[in-house]
């Protein structure tokens, strides 16, 4: 990795990316790193000073505080799985312990790139106003409740990527966590399938399933590019939906969290 081609870049982006480095020029930068600093280190202890450069962008910090409430609510939800006793049978309890692993990892990344600007973690409310009250004592619930919440994170992160592009750095990171959320959507529903006994149900989404429909609304786009793609290579629609992804704008994602989110 060039790094000061990477400075040269964010100069070019943003005008007065350099001058809130802490140190503006590169004899400094590389007195800050430390000669000797181990080449496995120099990602980290730049990534600290990309934080202060870039972070700064009103429109990515409403948007990392806003994956930053999603992810605490998945870490917080797979914390209480976890420590609940008799839940979690141990054929599946690697899978939500690593996945736990990977949402406290998401929420302290989103923590140490806001800095001061992080919000606070809110409380929360698994039971969904009462609609999932086994949630925590009943393992297909709780299987369903994870299922939804990543398929929401998934389409959640894939809806603001258009509103990061100004800040590429940011998009880079928020684009990492999303194909790791998608890798724990594709487990979770697949362990949902088996569980509550829906083979139709895959590790991708067939247009609007219909569980949670706010989660799955406009699933059965079969519109891409501006190109109806219907019938396309004589393949069913619902393989030509499982193909594609869609979006949910933070408006959307809000209302479906919003009955988890109590404070």
């Amino acid at each position: 990795m060039d790094i000061f081609n990477i400075i040269d870049k964010f100069q070019q982006i943003d005008g007065d990316a350099a001058g809130r480095l802490e140190y503006a020029s590169r004899r400094h930068f590389m007195n800050k790193i430390g000669t000797k600093l181990a080449s496995a280190a120099i990602p980290t202890a730049f990534a600290a000073i990309v934080n202060k450069a870039f972070a700064q962008s009103p429109a990515a910090i409403d948007v990392l505080n806003y994956a930053l409430k999603l992810e605490y609510l998945e870490d917080e939800f797979y914390k209480a799985g976890i420590a609940a006793a008799n839940l979690i049978p141990a054929s599946d309890k690697t899978i939500f312990v690593q996945i736990g692993k990977h949402e406290s990892q998401h929420v302290a990344f989103l923590v140490k790139a806001l800095g001061a600007k992080a919000e606070k973690m809110p409380t929360f409310d698994f039971t969904y106003g009462g609609a999932f009250g086994d949630v925590f004592t009943n393992y297909k619930t709780f299987v369903t409740v994870s299922s939804a919440l990543e398929d929401t994170g998934v389409r959640a992160y894939k809806g603001q990527a258009g509103v990061l592009i100004p800040d590429p750095q940011i998009l880079e990171y928020a684009l990492q966590v999303h194909s790791v959320e998608a890798r724990h959507a594709a487990v979770a529903r697949r362990l949902a399938a088996a569980l509550l006994g829906t083979p139709t149900m895959k590790g991708w989404i067939t247009g609007k399933e219909g569980a949670v429909p706010a989660i799955y609304a406009g699933e059965d786009n079969m519109t891409q590019g501006g190109v109806n793609i219907q019938g396309l290579a004589s393949k069913s629609d619902a393989a030509i939906t499982e193909a594609f992804d869609e979006p949910l704008t933070k408006e959307a994602v809000l209302a479906i969290a919003g009955p988890f989110i109590t404070g």
